[in-house]
């Protein structure tokens, strides 16, 4: 298993496989920007990965990442989502996202039966809005529809180490796989599982990498046990979403996504 330019918490990409004899060479190329505090990598494979229209995407894929960030950053004082919680802007002058993101998180909400939330208490008692759990991946995924416009090309693009496999125009069945390597919480660098994908989403949540951060809803503590719980399906976000659900109670999380969806796959580590 490779990696990417930069370490990430629980992903890695294998190499692409030497073309057989007489195969079309398919080249590759890695885009990488600091964005939302993190390294984003974009890897595109293609016949030619240094096609203008590729570069463009790119560019028009970081650029949709820096717009979440100026809207929804919760360590930005001047992101939109702030200034409306200070009361420095109103609702109807807000982007039409903060809406569409909100319904998303009562969507998200309701479909794990609150093991995701997006309303945690402040000291005061009053539930603060924090979308942080869901726009990642959603913003991820808003970006990959920069990509999917490309003709001849399959994409990774990776936040985090959540990323989003896609494929471009002309390119249904013969896309080149991907290999993406699931990190074990307990053992840094090592490898526990692999998934392959030529299109889809993979989102893990613990606490190896980044430490407590995620917040029990029933309780309001953070969780910091071992291990580590990975989501692949078809859209990041609700991977992101499941994922997050399934690490604050693995048991009950998949019960609720067997329940509810067979287009997501559950692993606990």
């Amino acid at each position: 298993m490779s990696t990417v330019t930069q370490p990430l918490p629980a992903m890695a990409h294998a190499v692409t496989p030497e073309p057989q004899r007489g195969a079309t060479v398919i080249g590759r190329k890695a885009f990488v920007e600091m964005i939302m505090g993190m390294p984003i990598s974009l890897h595109v494979k293609a016949i030619d990965p240094e096609r203008a229209d590729i570069a463009a995407a790119a560019a028009n894929a970081f650029a949709t990442l820096r717009r979440v960030d100026d809207l929804f950053s919760m360590w930005r004082a001047d992101s939109e989502l702030r200034r409306l919680q200070a009361g420095a802007i109103t609702p109807g002058e807000c982007h039409e996202w903060q809406a569409e993101v909100l319904d998303l998180t009562l969507a998200a909400e309701e479909a794990t039966d609150g093991l995701f939330t997006a309303w945690f208490a402040r000291e005061a008692g009053r539930p603060s809005y924090d979308p942080t759990g869901l726009v990642k991946g959603w913003g991820v995924e808003q970006a990959a529809a920069h990509l999917r416009t490309v003709p001849g090309i399959s994409f990774c693009l990776s936040a985090g180490g959540d990323m989003v496999v896609g494929v471009g125009r002309g390119m249904r069945g013969i896309a080149p796989t991907w290999r993406i390597g699931i990190e074990d919480p307990r053992v840094p660098g090592r490898i526990a599982a692999t998934v392959e994908l030529t299109q889809g989403a993979v989102a893990t949540s613990g606490a190896a990498a980044r430490g407590a951060h995620i917040v029990d809803p029933g309780t309001g503590e953070r969780i910091a046990r071992p291990g580590s719980t990975t989501v692949v399906g078809p859209d990041l976000m609700w991977a992101d979403v499941w994922a997050t659900a399934a690490y604050v109670d693995p048991v009950a999380a998949r019960e609720r996504l067997v329940a509810t969806t067979h287009d997501y796959a559950l692993t606990v580590l």
